[in-house]
């Protein structure tokens, strides 16, 4: 289940850029907007240091991260959720994501055309937000007036369902109305269900990507403004210098990359942090598994089962599933060895009800 990632923002602030630089794509980039018609895909690797100490460790033939699909969609404007500027593909594009990395220009360059002629992130965002649930806003009426016709069926089971998913739709109205996701509203997982037959945009988590020039790289006033609003969302920030990172992805060797990063005061390139952060508000967690032929990386939910992560392998595992051998990556990290883990009692047998941890290293025995 890869990290599946919608880039979408206003024209020009550099969202093609980071694409670009993100996946080592060269998405078309022009000083103007719209130059982006169709969504660019990229299939990247995720950073993970853990599966490097791992491949260290088994010295294995093959290392298979877990991936992030990026899908670049083309800039909205103002009037998008009414066809302005080929609005409803790109709304259509959105709609086919797991969460959206809504990218905010955040440097000021005169050589730039920002469409709205000034740089104002909290107003570059609420454009973005209002067009999202007036198209929400129109998809939940449709949706409303499908099931008010719905009711008149005289199955009362069916009719009862009908009633619940309404009432859900009733009260995430309001808000999209007013301009906001409708992911703010606060619903139960049952509601959630209702109202994901609807296929709302808005509900998909959204994380901030602040795209700064040189200067900008470890915040700026524009950046606070983006962090604020996303605190307000219970969502994140990330800041990311769209030139640094497409310098970073012309450059072949680890160590060199090391020192560049080193060089402009960062830990870790644009991708990792953009990654991690959405690995957190997706509440996704990573499992391993490892041995001389293979080290894999896994990407599941947290609170997932055993057999559940065994199914994300292959739909055999779950099927057949009669139990896991587990460790922590930190206990082969302690030992040392494999071996030296099973020696001090830390690798265990694990049944069906075993929840999964970020971190475990799992070997799955099944009967098909």
């Amino acid at each position: 289940m890869p990290l599946n990632c919608g880039i979408v923002g206003l024209p020009n602030v550099g969202k093609s850029t980071i694409f670009s630089a993100l996946t080592r794509a060269k998405a078309e980039a022009a000083n103007y907007p719209f130059c982006t018609i169709d969504p660019n895909v990229g299939i990247v690797p995720l950073p993970d240091r853990r599966l490097d100490q791992l491949c260290e460790i088994f010295k294995p033939k093959r290392r298979v991260p877990a991936v992030v699909e990026f899908v670049d969609i083309a800039g909205l404007v103002r009037g998008a959720s009414k066809g302005e500027g080929l609005g409803n593909q790109f709304l259509s594009h959105i709609r086919e994501v797991g969460m959206i990395a809504h990218v905010v220009r955040c440097f000021d360059d005169p050589d730039v055309i920002h469409c709205a002629n000034r740089v104002d992130p909290a107003d570059d965002i609420e454009v973005i937000h209002t067009e999202l649930a007036l198209a929400d806003l129109d998809s939940l009426d449709r949706r409303l007036d499908k099931l008010g016709r719905q009711l008149k069926v005289q199955d009362a089971n069916l009719k009862k369902d009908t009633e619940k998913e309404i009432a859900v739709l009733q009260k995430v109205r309001p808000a999209l109305e007013e301009g906001r996701p409708a992911f703010t509203v606060g619903l139960e997982a049952e509601e959630l269900e209702f109202a994901r037959r609807s296929f709302l945009i808005t509900l998909k988590r959204e994380l901030f990507v602040c795209n700064v020039d040189e200067s900008g790289v470890h915040g700026n006033a524009y950046v606070e403004t983006v962090k604020a609003i996303a605190a307000k969302q219970g969502s994140e920030a990330v800041v990311i210098c769209g030139k640094f990172e497409a310098e970073l992805a012309d450059i072949e060797d680890a160590g060199e990359r090391t020192e560049f990063l080193r060089g402009i005061g960062l830990e870790e390139p644009g991708l990792a942090s953009l990654a991690h952060a959405a690995y957190r508000l997706l509440d996704l967690r990573t499992f391993f598994t490892a041995g001389e032929d293979e080290c894999r990386a896994w990407t599941i939910r947290e609170g997932a089962k055993a057999p559940e992560a065994a199914g994300v392998i292959h739909t055999d595992f779950e099927k057949g599933f009669i139990k896991a051998e587990v460790y922590h990556y930190d206990d082969l990290i302690q030992y040392g060895t494999e071996q030296a883990v099973r020696a001090a009692g830390k690798m265990r047998q694990e049944g069906r009800e075993y929840t999964v941890r970020d971190g475990d290293i799992m070997f799955f025995k099944f009967n098909v």
